[in-house]
């Protein structure tokens, strides 16, 4: 399936978190969601991308914003890797990919000449009404939290 342009309805989900609590999209109408796709849980940018987040976390909330990290790996590991950093937001498990595939970051990678499918690290703002406001392809994690909030200030 292709990206999601801005725009557009985002796709309705619901997945568990790191609890094993379940979070459905349509939920939280009303609200900027964050929904940042990452490869990996407990690699060095997915650990940087989540705990900058999870830094932001106020400044996010008072602009009523919620963030979901979501890959593949299942509930247990999402629950190890929330522990080992303090964070404190729902992190979702795909772990058959159908969340990443509906919303287009499932696609084919390539590393040292094998290609492989998986997730391509993907950021999507989906504003109260529930559609795309802004998305960001191919995120480099560096600074990108800050360019996040930046965006739902600028909504």
């Amino acid at each position: 399936m292709p990206l999601i342009d801005t725009g557009k309805k985002a796709p309705a989900f619901t997945l568990k978190d790191q609890n094993g609590e379940a979070h459905r999209l349509s939920a939280y109408a009303g609200k900027f969601v964050v929904l940042y796709f990452y490869p990996k849980d407990d690699t060095p940018g997915c650990t940087q991308e989540s705990c900058e987040f999870q830094a932001l976390l106020p400044k996010l909330a008072k602009r009523d914003t919620v963030v979901f990290g979501v890959s593949i790996l299942d509930e247990k590991s999402k629950a190890k890797f929330a522990a080992k950093h303090g964070l404190t937001f729902p992190l979702l498990a795909d772990a058959d990919h159908e969340v990443a595939e509906k919303f287009g970051v499932w696609q084919e990678k390539s590393n040292y000449g094998k290609k492989y499918m998986g997730i391509v690290r993907t950021t999507y703002l989906i504003g109260p009404d529930g559609k795309v406001v802004q998305r960001w392809d191919k995120v480099k994690v560096d600074g990108h939290a800050d360019a996040v909030l930046a965006a739902i200030a600028a909504a």
